[in-house]
């Protein structure tokens, strides 16, 4: 995500994309779909805003370093997250913040298991977003609580019993 987010800013990645927010709405969170951790990495990434894109790995850094951390270090911390400060058991030998933080050695338990894939609402929402991704399909051929759900998040629009992508 990050090296797409660059490619809104570096002109030499970014073909006619616009190099600034302009048109953009100060709070991304408004466009369709778009929650608060997309928002932050966007505007982190792509828009330079000083805002710090907390996603799990983020949080579990803080909540065990007891940092706040900036902006800065959204890349680092991410990345610090998903490959040395696990969930369960983490890499506390390769961290470059082992010195000073008060969790170094500990195991922990895991907060939540996820349920299967196969076979969940996450995956029936998946297969309706795809269907309606290629083409506006009408309600009757769709899992209707999947549309539901979807057009809830702003994902779907639904219009003369048709459910489609929103323009």
């Amino acid at each position: 995500m990050a090296r797409d987010a660059r490619s809104l800013r570096d002109p030499r990645l970014r073909g006619d994309a616009p190099a600034d927010p302009g048109g953009w709405p100060a709070d991304l969170t408004e466009l369709p779909g778009v929650g608060r951790y997309t928002a932050d990495a966007v505007g982190c990434f792509a828009f330079g805003r000083d805002v710090l894109p907390v996603d799990t790995n983020v949080a579990r850094v803080r909540e065990r370093t007891g940092e706040a951390f900036d902006a800065g270090c959204a890349q680092a911390l991410m990345d610090l997250g998903a490959t040395v400060c696990l969930a369960r058991v983490p890499r506390c030998g390769s961290c470059p913040l082992v010195a000073a933080c008060p969790s170094r050695g500990r195991r922990y338990e895991p907060l939540r298991k996820q349920s299967r894939f196969e076979g969940s609402f996450r995956q029936r929402r998946a297969a309706t977003l795809r269907l309606v991704s290629a083409e506006p399909r009408p309600l009757g051929e769709l899992d209707r609580e999947a549309v539901v759900a979807l057009e809830r998040d702003g994902l779907v629009r639904v219009a003369n019993g048709l459910a489609g992508l929103p323009h």
